[in-house]
């Protein structure tokens, strides 16, 4: 019946196009302009109601269910089952009713009713219809939809799995196992090995805590699901009421006709062992972080267009339902979210209630570094990722007749060492009837025609590289095949003088060939090359070539590069509170993982990389590559510790984490987009967060921070003015929460504090999840600011609970942000950071001025 019911709402949505325009048409004035809009209702959502029903009947939020040996999120009582389709039907019914009252014979178009975590729907109307609803006593809040946008062979080695975390738990093959991870992104392409479920002789079965569908379509056929892709749906309402949906490459399915959710998904949790062939070169094999946990996909983003929030917040109330344990999500917003603060956005919000449902959620912190306040992942609830490098680095070069090597990528095969070629630039190979008047990109090597190849066979071609490549308009692979056409020997491309500071990745070749990416070095191999050429002396033209060189090639990895460094394109701290920029006391990013250069899984169709197109795997880099290592590795401690809430995930992840890079030194964040390697610095809290990811010692931390989402309400219902916000989100008044609390006083592992106005005590309190151990605390404080800890030494029984105070003091009037940490040290071998950022300081009370 789900299947059914997506075809159908895909049909009837294509089907009232002319409703639509009509709808758009029948007043030209601005109020007419329809658009999607999400509706939340007063009435709390199911997930809201079961919490409520558990504290009545006096059970926490988990239980034990030792005939199967996990916990279960929920009891599900009755027909009120979060699962139950009749439940489902009723508050679809409901939204129906309210829509047909509020706009009495008026045209709409509902596009979804949303269940469990949020209770709402989105709906397609005019601005004057939307005024009308917001007038209902059932309704609490009425938002305009927006656009979001999506933001490996050898990462399990560089972060210690195979010897470390994976061995805790049996193995690579058990790691993750029970625990479902779900995706909003571009979808998956079940065809491939990273996603078989018969790669082990292990029983595999799907965890009894989840249920979902399986869409059947042309492109997802029956079968497409197993025992390791438990579920895929597609979401894309929004997009297809607004007519910029393409069904030939957009795919009304799970299919993934991009590449990028194929890719985050094999990252987070591919078959180990899966052996990587790309361009006819095998690279290694590659595995996720929890190649045993399960797979559900919630495809809400797109090739052609991005996504928009009411598709992402259908998809992630769905996961919710279905009973995932862990959502990634490698999206964010197009823009910073207006209003009183970032918190209050319809997604964020709807992951409020996944985290209170037990659900661990981690999301990219967006490609827009390296410039302060560049943060598009904002709430303390949301486990935020940036990028870093890892120490597996592909090098290419070319040695020129004149025994100048210059630097290059490009993972191709090198010429014959023992043989220097004679170098032919594309634009003096033209046939005699081909002139740069016929192409004036003649000189990009896209087409074979024009070209003599008798000039050409065995020799190194050279073409260059534009802008038009970077816009997908010229191609390295289409270069190549006409290299081949021509029998080069192979091919060299230099970088045209005015594509500055573009950084390149490795990029798969067929054939003997080099991309020099640096404009300066380009300009050493066309001097050396011109200076070679001897010409007659009247014509001027070409009598020979006089420029040999020979390739390296860039097959063969190195794994003796510096890192984890903070990738130039990570987004950066302070979090920004609202759209004016203010800070808020929250660290963000909350750690930073390999993002940077990535081996994964491809979808067969994937056309976000052309590069890669028609390829199985591809070396993609972002913080969209981040985010789901962290996701990896969340179900390797959720299936260590079942009974963890997802803030004690959180903790454990970055208490943890490292400091210094695999050289002993400080870990490095690039600061500029040009030259980054040039451009760098030590990283800070607001480049890193906690520093990087260790999975290890995260599973045995020690000590953990935990908050509730109480903890969160009280937050939120703190900010000025939030009240009649937080009601309208969560359908619950600020005014049972008997006190609030400031965002520097959630029990955060992390201490930031925006503006310190002379003094500031802050608490933070650490629980126990080890045996008994003896803890001792140092630590350094931020410039500017005197820093107190107390305890300073203190005693903690296996499950108990310590409160730590905190003492922050102005000792300067200064505005730049400075960073300090406190450290824990205990005598059973556990050692946990707490990462401290002041921003504003002042030394005397600024409170009458």
């Amino acid at each position: 019946m789900g299947n059914f019911h997506c075809l159908y709402l895909v049909l009837l949505l294509l089907c009232f196009g002319f409703f639509v325009n009509t709808l758009s048409q029948e007043d030209s004035g601005s109020d007419a302009i329809t658009a999607v809009y999400i509706v939340t209702l007063k009435q709390a959502p199911a997930a809201h109601r079961f919490e409520e029903q558990l504290r009545r009947r006096g059970h926490h939020r988990f239980h034990n269910d030792s005939s199967s040996g996990r916990l279960n999120r929920f009891h599900k009582p009755g027909n009120n089952s979060r699962s139950h389709p009749s439940s489902r039907s009723y508050i679809s019914r409901v939204h129906d009713s309210i829509l047909r009252r509020a706009l009495r014979g008026e045209k709409y178009l509902k596009l979804y009713s949303y269940h469990y975590l949020v209770n709402g729907f989105a709906v397609f109307i005019t601005p004057e219809q939307a005024n009308k609803l917001s007038m209902r006593r059932e309704v609490a809040n009425i938002v305009l939809d927006f656009s979001v946008r999506t933001a490996t062979t050898h990462t399990p080695q560089f972060l210690g799995l195979p010897k470390g975390a994976w061995t805790q738990g049996g193995g690579f093959e058990t790691a993750g196992e029970g625990i479902v991870i779900g995706f909003i992104d571009t979808g998956i392409d079940p065809t491939h090995s990273s996603f078989a479920d018969d790669v082990s002789e292990h029983s595999y079965p799907v965890p009894a805590h989840f249920s979902s569908v399986c869409e059947v379509t042309r492109e997802f056929p029956s079968g497409s699901c197993n025992r390791k892709l438990v579920g895929a749906r597609h979401f894309a309402a929004s997009a297809i009421t607004r007519g910029i949906f393409n069904s030939s490459q957009d795919y009304a399915s799970p299919f993934d006709g991009d590449g990028h959710g194929t890719h985050t998904a094999s990252v987070a949790a591919g078959n180990h062992g899966i052996p990587v062939v790309v361009a006819g070169h095998y690279f290694g094999n590659a595995s996720g972080m929890a190649p045993r946990a399960h797979i559900a996909v919630y495809k809400a983003l797109y090739k052609s267009f991005g996504g928009f929030a009411a598709d992402v917040v259908a998809g992630i109330d769905q996961a919710a339902q279905d009973g995932v344990d862990i959502i990634s999500l490698s999206i964010t917003p197009n823009r910073r979210p207006p209003g009183i603060a970032t918190f209050f956005n319809p997604i964020d919000m709807a992951l409020l209630s996944a985290v209170k449902a037990g659900i661990f959620v981690v999301q990219a912190a967006g490609n827009t570094g390296p410039s302060p306040k560049s943060m598009s992942s904002f709430s303390p609830w949301i486990f935020t990722v940036g990028a870093a490098s890892h120490d597996r680095a592909y090098s290419n070069s070319i040695i020129l007749g004149n025994n100048v090597t210059i630097p290059g990528v490009g993972l191709a095969p090198g010429t014959d060492t023992d043989k220097m070629y004679t170098l032919i630039s594309a634009v003096h190979a033209l046939c005699n009837d081909t002139t740069l008047a016929n192409d004036m990109y003649v000189g990009e090597c896209q087409d074979s025609s024009y070209f003599n190849e008798e000039l050409i066979q065995g020799n190194l071609l050279i073409c260059s590289y534009s802008i038009r490549f970077v816009l997908g308009l010229s191609t390295i692979k289409q270069a190549i095949e006409t290299a081949k056409n021509l029998s080069a020997a192979g091919v060299v491309f230099y970088m045209d003088p005015f594509v500055i500071g573009f950084q390149l990745n490795p990029t798969p070749l067929e054939m003997p060939g080099i991309i020099i990416p640096s404009p300066e070095d380009s300009k050493i191999l066309i001097q050396y090359y011109n200076s070679s050429l001897e010409r007659n002396g009247l014509s001027r033209k070409i009598t020979r070539f006089g420029a040999v060189a020979t390739i390296s090639g860039g097959l063969k990895a190195n794994y003796s590069v510096t890192a984890p460094k903070v990738m130039y394109y990570s987004a950066r701290g302070p979090d920004p509170q609202d759209s004016f920029l203010d800070d808020s006391d929250i660290m963000k990013p909350n750690l930073i993982a390999p993002g940077n250069m990535i081996w994964a899984a491809w979808s067969s169709l994937g056309t976000d990389s052309v590069e890669f197109q028609g390829e199985s795997f591809a070396m993609m880099s972002g913080t969209s590559m981040a985010a789901p290592h962290i996701a990896g590795l969340a179900a390797l401690l959720k299936q260590k510790f079942p009974h963890f809430s997802p803030a004690a995930i959180a903790s454990a992840l970055s208490t943890t984490a490292t400091l210094y890079d695999n050289s002993g030194g400080p870990i490095m964040a690039q600061r500029a987009y040009a030259n980054p390697d040039l451009n760098q610095s030590p990283a800070t809290p607001f480049d890193m967060g906690s520093g990087f990811v260790n999975a290890t010692s995260a599973l045995d931390p020690g000590l953990i921070l935990d908050s509730t989402y109480d903890d969160y309400m009280s937050f939120l219902c703190g900010i000025n003015g939030s009240g009649p916000v937080v009601l309208n989100y969560t359908g619950q008044n600020c005014w049972t929460y008997s006190s609030t609390i400031g965002s520097a006083d959630l029990n955060l592992p992390s201490i930031t504090i925006a503006r310190l106005n002379q003094s500031k005590t802050v608490e933070r309190t650490v629980t126990n999840i080890a045996g008994n151990e003896t803890y001792k605390i140092g630590w350094s404080a931020p410039y500017g600011v005197s820093v107190k800890v107390t305890p300073t030494r203190f005693f903690i029984g296996m499950g108990e609970k310590q409160v730590l105070t905190i003492i922050f003091n102005s000792t300067m009037n200064h505005s730049v942000a400075s960073f300090g940490r406190i450290g824990l040290f205990g005598d059973q071998g556990h050692k946990l950071n707490i990462p401290l950022s002041v921003i504003v300081k002042f030394s005397y009370n600024t409170t009458n001025t």
